[in-house]
């Protein structure tokens, strides 16, 4: 007991909650922002066969297949913006193209014969896409999608090499101002469980969702 009280002073513990609240909104504003443009860069892939189609897919293997961490330094030292939007794009530019990834599996999971069924109840194709496709491609992709949010909340550890004070970074500042290694080893430990609890408190919350039947658009 007294050695938590020696790690977990309320200072230390105001500063630790600083950093967790940085690594909440890091991840949930990149998460919010990535599934917007994911779902562009998706469809774009998927269905246009021009030149935007092209892009896309160039962006979506290019970002996808180096590591993160390349792209937070890249960010970070080459783009003169402030650390923190710096920390915000870089998770935003590699979980678009992850997400955009998973937004086009989860339309290709999506039987073609919705699209002629639609058109024969007079949709038009982007009417087909918002009722009728879009419902039931993000109801498939849910457990891919909260797989990828879990990721992003841990993978916003790496933003401490380049500064920036997220949850991990505050673990790792005031590690220094202990001098036994079980003050260490407990307060990593305990950063670990907070980082366990928020993630499987998320997969409890999609788990109860995901039975649920997405709503599709009534016949006209």
């Amino acid at each position: 007991m007294e050695l938590l009280q020696s790690i977990f002073t309320y200072d230390n513990t105001m500063f630790l909650l600083e950093g967790l609240r940085t690594t909440l909104f890091f991840a949930g504003s990149s998460i919010l922002v990535s599934i917007f443009f994911g779902m562009i860069l998706g469809l774009l892939r998927n269905y246009d066969r021009g030149i935007l189609g092209k892009l896309a897919a160039v962006y979506i293997e290019a970002v996808r297949n180096t590591p993160l961490i390349l792209w937070i330094l890249a960010i970070r030292f080459l783009v003169p913006i402030p650390a923190n939007y710096s920390g915000i794009c870089s998770l935003t530019i590699f979980e678009t193209a992850v997400i955009a990834e998973i937004i086009r599996g989860g339309l290709n999971s999506i039987p073609l014969g919705q699209f002629e069924a639609a058109h024969a109840q007079g949709f038009t194709f982007f009417q087909t896409l918002r009722y009728i496709v879009m419902p039931q491609c993000f109801h498939n992709i849910v457990p891919s999608l909260l797989s990828q949010v879990i990721t992003t909340v841990k993978d916003s550890s790496f933003l401490w090499a380049v500064a920036i004070e997220e949850f991990t970074g505050k673990g790792m500042i005031l590690m220094g101002r202990f001098a036994s290694s079980s003050q260490v080893f407990l307060l990593f430990a305990s950063m670990a469980l907070i980082y366990f609890l928020i993630n499987f408190s998320l997969s409890l919350i999609v788990r109860s969702q995901s039975g649920k039947k997405p709503k599709l658009a009534p016949a006209v």
